[in-house]
This record gives structure tokens, sequence and C-alpha cells, in this order.
């Protein structure tokens, strides 16, 4: 049986199904209560612009718990 190793960060790739902006915000408020952070206050700044904007929200706050990967040329070139 093959299994994630405990250190490695779980990834989520934007480019396919798991890139909805509605399935990014499911997972922020998983997240944001697993860590204690206020979901809803991430969920407002997410909301607060376009889908750059969530993402570029979703990483300032989870940054360290998961991997947003892409091959979008648009979406690499990010300053996250």
């Amino acid at each position: 049986m093959i299994q994630r190793t405990k250190n490695r960060i779980p990834t989520i790739n934007i480019d396919g199904p798991e890139g909805n902006a509605f399935i990014l915000m499911g997972y922020a408020k998983r997240y944001a209560n697993q860590m204690g952070k206020d979901a809803d206050v991430i969920l407002s700044e997410m909301q607060s612009g376009d889908y750059i904007n969530l993402l570029k929200t979703f990483h300032k706050y989870f940054n360290n718990v998961v991997i947003l990967e892409t091959m979008n040329p648009n979406y690499l070139n990010l300053d996250l």
C-alpha cells in the first residue's frame, strides 16, 4: 500500500476542478477552522476581488499548509 509521508505538504491543482473558487473557499474554511483562524474574515477577503485576489489571499493564509500548483502562466507569474 502506498501512503503519503507525514512530512509532505498536500497540493491543490488549481487547473482542475479543485481550482474552482467555491472549492478553494471550502478548503480555506476547513484549514482556517483547523488552525483556529477566523474563517469568516478570510473568506470575506477572498471574495473581495477577482480570482487572482482569491488565490493571493488563499496563499497568504495557507502557504505553509498546502501548495497551489498550476501550469497556467497567468498564475505562475503571480507575486505570491
